[in-house]
């Protein structure tokens, strides 16, 4: 029988990776000709994902714990190395030492999903699996912050002729917004309350909200893809967007069936 922990591994650096790798690229894109050192990094970045994904290949779901931790902790040296970096181009760009096409919350945003993978793959060799009450909650700010920050990404390549799918990106980014205070909100009220049905609940908006939001991503994605409609998006720029959309939902899926297990157990 499959070790959790190993396919759970897998899996997250099969996602993340590719991320990971995207990151880079798009980081590069967005330099100007002249920032050729952080091109060159950027494209090391991409190099070295790439071979992550190739290693990744040898593993399967029966692969043993030990390789799969040893794997582990060599890729979550590659998603630090891959945070620093966007930290320091960050850095850069708020001190207006460099100008770049890449926003500083792009780059703010992509350096938390670096934090983020790195983290995963920490708790994976800790042994943490599934998700504690507090975790829920957490990881559903992560999150919700992502894709209010792709809203307002979108928002702003669109071009401006392009009023109502601008608009309906304002919308979207207004509705996370609120979700993403509502997650803070009921974090700090965890503690005193009755956590599984208010967590329900909860999970159950997010879900139906970013259903709408994917749905939303798919379209831009499918006319950004056929030239029918204008922005500054790179078609790999509105497909990634719109895998970490349905990673979301996976995760809440996740979280679901954890707390109906929990309340089974109670």
């Amino acid at each position: 029988m499959a070790d959790p922990i190993v396919a759970r591994s897998l899996d997250e650096i099969k996602f993340w990776s590719r991320i990971m790798k995207e990151h880079a690229l798009f980081l590069s894109l967005g330099f100007t000709y002249e920032q050729t050192q952080l091109i060159d990094e950027a494209k090391q970045f991409i190099s070295l994902f790439e071979k992550i994904e190739e290693r990744l290949d040898r593993f399967t779901v029966n692969s043993d714990l030990r390789q799969v931790q040893a794997f582990n902790s060599e890729v979550y040296q590659a998603a630090v190395a891959i945070w620093s970096y966007k930290r320091k181009v960050l850095g850069l760009t708020l001190h207006c030492e460099i100008r770049t096409n890449n926003f500083p919350l792009l780059v703010d945003h992509i350096s938390r999903e670096a934090a983020y993978f790195a983290n995963r793959l920490k708790e994976l060799n800790e042994g943490k699996l599934a998700p504690t009450p507090d975790a829920v909650i957490q990881e559903n700010v992560f999150f919700l912050r992502i894709m209010a920050d792709h809203a307002k990404f979108i928002g702003h390549l669109l071009d401006p002729s392009e009023r109502r799918l601008v608009d309906q990106a304002r919308e979207f980014s207004h509705d996370f917004d609120q979700l993403l205070f509502q997650a803070i909100d009921l974090d700090s009220m965890r503690p005193q309350s009755e956590t599984i049905p208010l967590q329900s609940q909860f999970l159950n908006q997010n879900k139906v909200s970013v259903a709408s939001l994917r749905d939303f991503k798919k379209t831009a994605r499918d006319l950004i893809e056929a030239c029918r409609i204008k922005s500054n998006i790179h078609p790999l720029l509105a497909d990634h967007t719109f895998r970490e959309a349905e990673r979301f939902l996976e995760i809440i899926d996740l979280f679901e069936a954890s707390l109906t297990g929990q309340q089974r157990e109670t």
